[in-house]
Order: C-alpha cells, then sequence, then structure tokens
C-alpha cells in the first residue's frame, strides 16, 4: 500500500493545486478544498487497483475522475515501486486477494476432525540366560517373593517395581511378564538377574532379548467384522470360537483380534511392531466403519467442546490471614502482666 508520507504529498499537491491565491487566509475554504482534495485522492485509490512494481521502477497516477483538474503528478510525489493501476471506472473493483495465475482463495471448510488413536502397552515378554545351573529348592527357600513349582519344575518370582514377574528354570534360562515398555522389561530382568546373583550363584547376564508384545486400541468407529472378514483372505472369523476377527500381517509379522466395537488387539514382536500394524489395519478397517449413532455424536461434540474450551486458570488457595495475636509477657521486675 501507499506510504503515509506519500499519501500526505500528494493531498498537499491536489489542495496547492485547487487553492487560489486569494482564499489561502480564509479558513473555511482551505478546510473545503483540503477536504475535496482528499476525497479525489481516495476515489482515485478506489477506482485503480495499487500494485507493486518492480525494482528501478516509478509509477505515473494517471488523470481518471478529474476532468476538471487534468494534470500530471510530478515524479518525486510518486511512491516508489507502487503505482496506481488504470482502470476502468464502470468495472467495480476487484474483491480479495489475488493468489497469482488467477487463483483465488476459496472459503475454509471445516474438514473432519484427525482421528487419535491411543496405542496401550499392556505387556512386554522378555527372556534372558544366567549361564549358570540354579537350584530351585536353595531360590524357593533362601529367597523372597518366590513360589515354587514343583509341576512345572520351575519358580516364579515377583518384583513390585517394576510390577513383574519371572519364571526361573534350572536350566538358568529366565523368562519376564508384566512390564509395559522395553526398558522397564530390560530393568526388572537385572534385578532379577541381581538377586540371583545374592543368593550365591554365579550369575551371567546374557542373551536378553523381547519375545513378545501385547498391545491394545479402540477406533474411533464400530466395524462391519463380517463384511471385513469375507473380503481379505488374512482374516479368519469364527463366531462360534471366538467374537473377534484374526487378522494376520506378514510386514510387520503380528497377529491383531480386531472386534465390532472397534476394539484391537495386536500381538507383535516389539513395540515399533505393534505400531506399523496398527498403521497398517486402519485404512483397511476403515472402509467397514459402522455410522456414527446419536449417541456416539453427542460424545464426540462433548469431545470437541472440551478441546476448543480455553483452559482453566486454576489460582492457588490463599489462606485466611490469621488475626494478630497480642503477645503478653509477665514482667520480671514488678512480676505483674503488661
Amino acid at each position: 500500500m501507499i506510504s503515509n508520507n506519500n499519501l500526505k504529498l500528494a493531498i498537499c499537491y491536489e489542495y496547492e493545486k485547487r487553492s487560489p491565491a486569494n482564499s489561502k487566509n480564509d479558513f473555511y475554504a482551505q478546510c473545503t478544498l483540503f477536504q475535496e482534495a482528499v476525497e479525489v485522492m481516495a476515489t482515485l485509490i478506489q477506482e485503480n487497483g495499487i500494485k507493486e512494481l518492480s525494482k528501478a521502477t516509478h509509477g505515473v497516477v494517471s488523470n481518471h475522475g478529474m476532468s476538471n483538474h487534468t494534470h500530471t503528478m510530478p515524479r518525486h510525489m510518486v511512491p516508489d515501486h507502487e503505482y496506481c493501476e488504470a482502470g476502468n471506472p464502470g468495472q467495480p473493483p476487484q474483491q480479495g486477494l489475488d493468489l497469482g495465475d488467477g487463483v483465488q482463495p476459496m472459503a475454509q471448510e471445516e474438514e473432519e476432525e484427525t482421528p487419535e488413536i491411543d496405542i496401550v502397552i499392556n505387556n512386554v515378554v522378555c527372556s534372558f540366560s544366567v549361564k549358570c545351573h540354579l537350584n530351585l529348592r536353595q531360590i524357593a527357600l533362601n529367597g523372597v517373593n518366590v513360589e515354587f513349582r514343583r509341576e512345572n519344575g520351575m519358580v516364579t518370582m515377583k518384583l513390585r517395581r517394576p510390577y513383574t514377574t519371572a519364571s526361573i528354570w534350572s536350566s538358568g534360562r529366565i523368562t519376564c511378564t508384566g512390564a509395559t515398555s522395553e526398558d522397564q522389561a530390560k530393568i526388572a530382568a537385572r534385578r532379577y538377574a541381581r538377586a540371583l546373583q545374592k543368593l550365591g550363584f554365579q550369575v551371567r547376564f546374557r542373551n536378553f532379548r523381547v519375545v513378545n508384545v501385547l498391545g491394545t486400541c479402540r477406533m474411533p468407529f464400530g466395524i462391519k467384522i463380517i463384511a471385513f472378514s469375507k473380503k481379505y483372505k488374512e482374516a479368519d472369523y469364527e463366531p462360534e470360537l471366538h467374537p473377534g476377527v484374526t487378522y494376520k500381517l506378514y510386514n510387520p509379522k503380528a497377529t491383531l483380534k480386531i472386534f465390532s466395537t472397534g476394539g484391537v488387539t495386536i500381538t507383535a514382536r516389539s513395540v515399533n511392531d505393534v505400531q506399523s500394524a496398527v498403521e497398517r489395519i486402519f485404512p483397511l478397517v476403515y472402509e467397514f466403519r459402522k455410522p456414527r449413532s446419536a449417541a456416539d455424536e453427542e460424545a464426540l461434540r462433548q469431545k470437541r467442546a472440551a478441546r476448543n474450551r480455553p483452559p482453566v486458570d486454576i489460582q492457588p488457595r490463599r489462606e485466611k490471614p490469621q488475626d494478630n495475636m497480642l503477645l503478653v509477657t509477665l514482667s520480671e521486675e514488678e512480676n505483674e502482666w503488661e
């Protein structure tokens, strides 16, 4: 747009052009002429669009709408790199912003909310070896939080943090279950190895690996599992045996249990494979989504309203000022209350 300084110069030029020599001392005449000059410049700018010029190019204002005072604005009063382009007076001014190549901005439509799927890791199973023979009877007698299962030939040991359970065999092979992440599984495994070392065994922590990961998620819609199982041969649906569809992925290698409510259970070798499996299955089940009910629409509306609601600034609770307490001391000299 035209800068304020250049616009002032142009208005002053119009004022000087219109002011006769004998009326320059008349205050009311000056106000009227100044107002006319402002109106002429405003009409000129409204009728002719303002367009940016290339560098080192000066513009010239054409004499549109000023038949009585035809003139050409001097070069020093024209804004640099801008000019008022001559237009058709009968054509209404162009509305909106030109984005180039004839592209006009369109009204932004309300886009559908992108679904958010939370994947919950329920169990991480890992295994490792201590590379020594373990006396299960000695572990059962001297260990803490242990249980000797003679029929299975193993000892179970539990930890509180992280909350896990280990199955210990006499060969030195140990399986740990119950962790909710791979890092937690490794921490728990090292703590079991340290507990066995304190019982007098020559423990070496070797061959740690994550065997299995169990994750669950919920799609933001119901699924037509019968139509889904008919279309994909990888899906196996036996309603007499299991209420969900069993779908097997080979890349990544994972097994999914898909239910009509939208719940999905994923079993894979790692947490990354669980996430990849959800990303692979989502476009497949999205095709067979159920229409939303009135309750689902109301829940979604409440969720959007809660998300758009401004955060509440919780002020810290202020304690009421206690009443001024009067301190009474006993005078040592007079032995009476002050």
